[in-house]
């Protein structure tokens, strides 16, 4: 029964681990985000290396985000509203699929910031 509830244990992390490869924050900022441990991901971590489910870290340290070093801020398309007689509802539709319907009308500062809210990263 251990050994069953240890490879969950080991399934969780390694969607973790995965999922802050793909988040480009560095470690401390994605487990304060995702409620983790900081000790214990570096342990899963440095576990899943040793048992081959994961490159070690130094193997993939060129595809992996520095640690140290702040994220990346995200790329966004810039556009241009033309002018219009009759205002009309917008609607953005982000790289993941979700759209945001937005009412004439709309406050710009609001919209910034519900869609820099949408673009971080999650799992």
């Amino acid at each position: 029964m251990a050994r069953q509830r240890d490879l969950r244990k080991q399934q969780l992390w390694l969607q973790h681990i995965r999922c802050w490869q793909r988040s480009r924050l560095c470690i401390r900022d994605f487990c304060t985000r995702h409620r983790l441990s900081e000790p214990s991901f570096y342990c899963w971590r440095r576990l899943l290396s040793e048992r081959g489910v994961l490159p070690p870290a130094g193997a993939a340290s060129a595809a992996q985000p520095d640690t140290d070093r702040p994220p990346t801020p995200p790329l966004f398309l810039a556009a241009t509203l033309a002018a219009d007689t009759a205002p009309r509802p917008l609607e953005v539709v982000l790289r993941n699929g979700l759209a945001v319907r937005v009412p004439a009308g709309f406050d710009a500062a609001t919209l910034r910031q519900l869609l820099a809210l949408l673009g971080e990263p999650s799992c």
